[in-house]
């Protein structure tokens, strides 16, 4: 393996120091990078040196400044500082501070050397040392957010998953309500090396357009009626970390051409605004409904949906993955153990039996709100069917047409079946009726103003 040079910046207002240096440092089997002005040095960090040398006296920006730019932009980096007599004292408070070492001049160049390669070996330590806690961290996180399943078509999508989410393609994930897209998505988050950052997540669906513009972009005090302050949008709160965008069918066009343009620009401009805003954000983003049916209605951007289509992860519904469920309500009764500070109930046989034979139209979220109820209403240590929702313990007959099942009707008449059937089990509670759907109450209200003006 070639050995790798390391890269030193040489930092002092002496020219010619800077080049006596720069002629025993190349001998030496150093790259380096020189600057003549502690200003000079500072832009020069962008050439990520493996250590910097400079000079604690120079006129305006110091040793000293310089110090404090390189631990702020590049952490482990060590930095040594060369002082006279005069300023000892400054060079051993700069040590406290954080730099590495200092060098009191006239020095040989046999101590000078010594002490820069002990620097090399030094930062590349610290280095490794922080990548692989990193690491370490990035595995326990992602082992803790791990999506639960065993069944084939699960894995195929959790596969998918973890694939891509070192890599920094926009990813667009589909599946009905509940069946657990933003947990995927914060999955993906946590394998990305954007994970010491921010995953952020919005409701596309639960908010009007106006505010929904607001929320993404942010705004500029005086915008618009009670805009009295400037808004940080999400894409800038969650700059160089990860935005999760749910129900994003649920955009309307205007603010769909927003959105194309971040993803083609990685610039936002606030609401009220005239100067972009570069951002560096990953977009994972999630829909329950059919975008390519609505580009054919002129709902939704052809451009957007191949700029959110880029990695295409389908999640199975719970009622094609019925092996899981066992797994996935041990896990909810473990977890609603830990929050009571309790010991996990079980659940009886008959129970489990009336758990796996259910269809869940709510898919995953429904399956846990309906153990959080059996667990409220069960005194011992084992859940009985009794305890389960209704709608689960009965059993539904499937009409037959001529001997056959019929043919599967279109989504928009399904999904609006489970509303009202859901709705009339919850005996009209819109509120109890949105939680066991796993969708916002406006989100809700939404839709039933759609279905009463279809009617």
């Amino acid at each position: 393996m070639e050995k790798v040079e390391p890269r030193i910046l040489i930092v002092d207002d002496e020219e010619s120091l800077v080049e006596t240096l720069t002629v025993l440092l190349k001998r030496e089997g150093f790259a380096v990078i020189s600057a003549l002005s502690g200003r000079e040095a500072i832009e020069r960090l962008d050439d990520t040196p493996d250590v910097v040398l400079a000079d604690i006296r120079m006129p305006k920006v110091t040793g000293i400044d310089v110090l404090s730019e390189t631990r702020n932009r590049l952490p482990d980096v060590p930095v040594v500082l060369m002082t006279a007599q005069a300023s000892l004292q400054s060079a051993i408070q700069a040590v406290n501070q954080g730099a590495f070492y200092y060098v009191q001049k006239p020095f040989t160049n046999e101590e000078l050397l010594a002490i820069l390669w002990k620097a090399v070996d030094y930062g590349r330590v610290t280095s490794e040392n922080r990548t692989l806690k990193r690491e370490i961290r990035r595995r326990d996180q992602s082992a803790r957010s791990k999506p639960i399943g065993k069944c084939r078509n699960f894995l195929e999508a959790l596969n998918v998953a973890e694939t891509v989410a070192p890599t920094e393609s926009t990813v667009l994930i589909q599946g009905e309500s509940g069946t657990g897209k933003e947990v995927l998505a914060r999955y993906i988050h946590e394998l990305s090396d954007r994970n010491d950052n921010s995953f952020l997540s919005i409701n596309c669906g639960a908010l009007p357009e106006s505010l929904l513009e607001s929320e993404l972009f942010g705004h500029v005090k005086g915008s618009f009626t009670g805009a009295v302050r400037d808004k940080q949008g999400l894409f800038v709160a969650a700059n160089a970390g990860t935005l999760f965008l749910d129900e994003v069918g649920e955009m309307v066009p205007a603010t769909q051409v927003r959105l194309l343009h971040v993803l083609q620009q990685h610039e936002v401009i606030p609401v009220g605004a005239t100067e972009p805003v570069q951002v560096d954000v990953r977009i994972v983003a999630a829909t329950n409904a059919d975008l390519e049916e609505k580009i054919r209605h002129g709902s939704f951007r052809t451009d957007l949906f191949y700029r959110l289509n880029v990695i295409a992860i389908h999640l199975p519904t719970l009622r094609e993955r019925r092996d899981d469920i066992p797994l996935l309500a041990e896990n909810f009764l473990n977890e609603f153990a830990k929050r009571r500070n309790a010991e996990p109930k079980g659940l009886s046989e008959d129970a489990l039996q009336a758990l796996c034979e259910y269809d869940w139209p709510g898919n995953v979220r429904e399956l846990e709100n309906a153990l959080e109820r059996a667990v409220a209403m069960t005194q011992g240590a084992a859940i009985t069917a009794d305890v389960l929702p209704s709608r689960v313990t009965e059993r539904q007959p499937v009409p037959l047409v001529s001997g056959q099942r019929p043919a599967n009707p279109p989504l928009e008449i399904v999904e609006r079946a489970y509303i009202e059937w859901v709705l009339r089990a919850e005996g009209g509670n819109k509120t109890r009726a949105a939680e066991v759907l796993g969708i916002d109450p406006s989100t809700l209200y939404r839709k039933l103003a759609r279905f009463e003006s279809e009617d």
